[in-house]
């Protein structure tokens, strides 16, 4: 009977409306305001001493990192304080003193749960013991860790191919504990380990592999100071990335200039109030964006071959405007690009741009004479089908302008997860690296597999497919994150077994396979404590830099566990004490582990002695101006083709966001102050004129449908709202759009979702009082 028992679970929550309320957008970022709703969620959250004593330790170099995004810390932080808004709403959300067990889920079953909103589901509290969903049953049950270790390891052992298990890595994970679990599957026999950064920066290290050869940044925070030009493009530091703003603010006051490229104008980008600053606090801030380009969705192609183009004409006067002795010595494809220029319409690729002509010829005067050239990205480059070439393109404008390997000059993909840059450099891939492979079987002694596992559409397909009947997630919200909602939920509930390492309740915890085990774990802010001593973790900033982390408060229950400790106890559980690594002894002694990564991982050298304080930067081979692994020698100038969406006249191109209160899947609150929307998520943004063309008026209510491959998705009652975006394109928040993205639309070479261009159309729809 409970083979065939299916539980009767939302995917998506409620769709009901929380009650708008509308302001005019913000013109101000951070300020008195910033700090007033840090410490107000903090204070709800912890109460005010436990939220002081997090607050004042978070990003400092005898405390912990923050658990929100990879920004890094400058090497002197400030002793005040060195988080922004959403890194105070992330720690709160981490450390609340609210708490959910057992007794919680004997009231509420997975059915009734899942009919709540992830802002809801969040705001129960941190989950506080290991628990079980049993085959036929709705409701969690409390279990023992023995137990639960016990239960993922006959499933394991009862699988026919190491294969049919997905070992999925959330990019908050501490350097430790992703090695470690990249260790023991692989020991497990496979390399099915996809992560987070397949859904958001993939396309970035492919880009970046192909023509720099490392899939990494090559700058350094200090770079921004006095860069001369810093071009940010389909990205909203204000929002996602708040502390990359005082590095702005830095590099205007030195004399720098700023150009915005995205849909929106963001109000981060428009004017900050540095609230580390007396001046920023009660002055009137600082403008950042000296120039801002309305581009439209999915168009940097074009904006950055029109920028190209017109340098060129000027640099045929004056050869000043290109660094043609960089060019010479460390590029290969300048000839070709130059004559491949040469085939596109000056009068074409303004048109696709949708940018005032008059502000593209201001971006070509300000980058005409500059050299400290820093390109910075995130979301809107990478998640398109063409997300790989839009990077490359801007790497050409770098290369072209010798704005590579020299200080205050390069690139600067902005990573989301705060670790998931480390998380990868310690291993955690799905694809085979050999020189990798004969490390782990020189320094851990035994032989890794050496066919390529999934990536995450790869991991959704297989589970869909019947392929993969166990999925263990370390951390995240997977069912929120992936693309296409349906297909995943569908993907989860095929599995025989699904394992959530959490620390609060989020909506995979409910959507699961035919048994499901959430397994608690302590938070970045909490101490870990180990037969009398404190163990610390380390991990890698978007820069590069390794630093350690030390938690200082109270942990939520003495019977959640270490992310470490957990993966070794089930390994240990696995292999029955009878392996080759002394699994336990890792999972007691962080100090082994990192012993481990100095002699296995790239770039890791006496890290438990160099972590300490600033920490210390992992090799970059663009740094140096080594492109010795690329062909002949050389980094890359690439020929990209332009982007082809073939918008049907009903067709608009839709690009999802993040709200102001939410940070990647965890909603935080239901404000958007930004923006000027209150107390609702469910919205669209359009342009005025294209609801006028529909004959749609403001907070009209529509279904939003996509249509690939004869197949369509809808995503049910969103309010409209008019707001400057060009004309033919729509914003919304993800997850709730995350239903329109087609799983098998993705870029080329990096399977990277087009959550960033998605082609819909709209169904006005009445809504009964």
């Amino acid at each position: 009977m409970a083979e065939n028992f299916k539980r009767k679970v939302s995917i998506t929550g409620t769709q009901e409306f929380t009650g708008i309320e509308l302001k005019e957008p913000m013109r101000i970022a951070a300020g008195v305001l910033g700090v007033k709703e840090a410490l107000r969620h903090g204070f709800k959250e912890m109460g005010i001493l436990r939220s002081m004593q997090g607050l004042l330790k978070m990003n400092q170099k005898d405390g912990f990192d923050c658990p929100s995004c990879a920004w890094p810390d400058p090497e002197k932080p400030s002793k005040i304080a060195e988080y922004c808004e959403n890194g105070a709403k992330a720690l709160a959300d981490e450390a609340t003193t609210s708490k959910i067990n057992a007794d919680f889920f004997a009231k509420h079953s997975v059915e009734e749960l899942s009919l709540l909103s992830d802002y809801e589901l969040n705001h129960f509290g941190r989950l506080v013991e290991p628990l079980v969903l049993k085959p036929g049953k709705v409701h969690y049950e409390r279990i023992a860790w023995q137990e639960a270790f016990d239960l993922i390891s006959e499933e394991l052992h009862q699988l026919d191919s190491p294969d049919e298990a997905i070992f999925y890595t959330s990019g908050r994970s501490s350097n430790e504990a992703a090695f470690l679990y990249g260790m023991f599957a692989r020991a497990y026999g496979t390399n099915n380990m996809p992560d987070c950064s397949n859904m958001c920066h993939e396309s970035s290290g492919v880009a970046l592999g192909e023509t720099l050869g490392i899939g990494k940044g090559s700058v350094k925070l200090e770079d921004f100071y006095n860069a001369e030009v810093i071009i940010v493009a389909g990205q909203n530091p204000g929002t996602n990335h708040p502390r990359m703003l005082s590095a702005l603010e830095k590099c205007k006051k030195n004399g720098g200039k700023i150009i915005s490229i995205n849909p929106l104008e963001e109000t981060g980008l428009v004017n900050f109030k540095n609230p580390q600053s007396v001046s920023g606090m009660l002055g009137g801030g600082e403008n950042l964006a000296d120039l801002h380009l309305a581009i439209n969705i999915n168009q940097d192609i074009p904006l950055v071959k029109l920028l190209l183009k017109k340098l060129a004409e000027l640099d045929a006067i004056d050869k000043s405007v290109f660094d043609h002795d960089f060019i010479e010595t460390h590029t290969d494809g300048y000839k070709k690009l130059i004559a491949d220029l040469d085939k596109y319409d000056v009068d074409e690729l303004f048109h696709l741009t949708g940018v005032n002509l008059e502000r593209i010829e201001e971006a070509v005067s300000i980058l005409a004479k500059k050299s400290k050239i820093i390109i910075c990205w995130a979301m809107g480059l990478t998640q398109h089908k063409n997300g790989v070439e839009n990077i490359r393109e801007y790497v050409n404008l770098l290369l072209l302008k010798g704005a590579i390997g020299k200080p205050n000059a390069g690139t600067c993909p902005v990573r989301g997860h705060s670790n998931v840059q480390g998380d990868r450099s310690v291993g955690i891939m799905h694809f085979v690296d050999e020189k990798l492979n004969k490390r782990i079987e020189k320094h851990l002694g035994f032989k890794p597999p050496a066919e390529e596992g999934v990536d995450t559409v790869g991991a959704m397909q297989a589970m869909h497919e019947g392929k993969a009947k166990v999925f263990m997630c370390l951390g995240g919200n997977f069912l929120m994150a992936a693309s296409d909602t349906k297909y995943t939920a569908e993907a989860l509930q095929r599995c025989h077994l699904t394992v959530q390492v959490s620390t609060k309740l989020n909506r995979t915890h409910l959507v699961t396979g035919k048994m499901a085990l959430i397994l608690p774990t302590i938070g970045r802010s909490e101490k870990d404590v180990k037969n009398g001593q404190q163990r610390y973790f380390t991990f890698e900033n978007s820069m590069g830099r390794v630093t350690q982390s030390k938690g200082i408060l109270k942990p939520a229950s003495e019977n959640i566990m270490s992310e470490p400790e957990l993966i070794a106890q089930l390994a240990h559980t696995y292999f029955k004490g009878n392996h080759v690594v002394d699994w336990k002894a890792l999972g007691e002694d962080y100090e082994l582990i990192r012993e481990y990564i100095d002699k296995v991982a790239k770039g890791f050298e006496k890290t438990t002695e160099r972590s300490k304080g600033s920490g210390y930067y992992l090799p970059n081979n663009v740094r140096e101006l080594d492109f010795s692994n690329l062909p002949n020698g050389k980094a890359q100038i690439t020929i990209n083709k332009l982007p082809d969406h073939d918008l049907k006249q009903n067709e608009f191109m839709l690009m999802t966001i993040r709200s102001h209160d939410q940070f990647n899947t965890t909603i935080y609150g239901l404000n958007d102050r930004y923006r000027g929307v209150y107390n609702e998520r469910r919205v669209l943004f359009m342009n005025a004129e294209d609801l006028r063309s529909l004959h749609l008026k403001k907070l009209d209510v529509v279904n939003i449908h996509s249509n690939y491959n004869s197949q369509i998705r809808t995503a049910k009652k969103f309010l409209i709202i008019p707001y400057p975006i060009p004309k033919g394109n729509l914003a919304a928040y993800f997850p709730e759009t995350n239903v329109l993205v087609p799983y098998n639309h993705f870029a080329e070479r990096s399977k990277t979702p087009i959550s960033k261009s998605i082609k819909v159309t709209l169904e006005k729809v009445s809504i009964k009082s």
